[in-house]
């Protein structure tokens, strides 16, 4: 990863550790994501302990989790970041800044 935007210099690690807090990000986009695999099994497969369905669905849906975890980083990256810079449209098309080696 960048240490800063290569567009508009923006320093993406704001402080020491700033990147813990995606942690939390990521486990709320594993829960969705795994209440929503459970919805549309139970919908088409239907789900039971009787029958052990409830496992399948819980193999299925820890391979695609595992699968996805690389894609779930990233975009949990990009949320927690939006949550301290703010973007502004107007300034995409500013010149990049200079750096000034002293």
């Amino acid at each position: 990863m960048y240490e800063k935007c290569p567009v508009c210099d923006q320093k993406y690690e704001l402080e020491t550790g700033f990147w813990f807090g995606t942690g939390y990000v990521s486990y709320a986009l594993s829960v969705a994501f795994s209440v929503f695999n459970l919805i549309w099994y139970a919908v088409f497969f239907g789900i039971s302990w009787r029958d052990n369905s409830i496992f399948i669905w819980l193999g299925i849906n820890t391979v695609l989790l595992v699968l996805i975890q690389p894609w779930l980083m990233r975009l949990s990256r990009v949320i927690y970041l939006y949550f301290f810079v703010y973007y502004d449209e107007s300034t995409k098309d500013l010149e990049k800044p200079k750096h000034h080696h002293s």
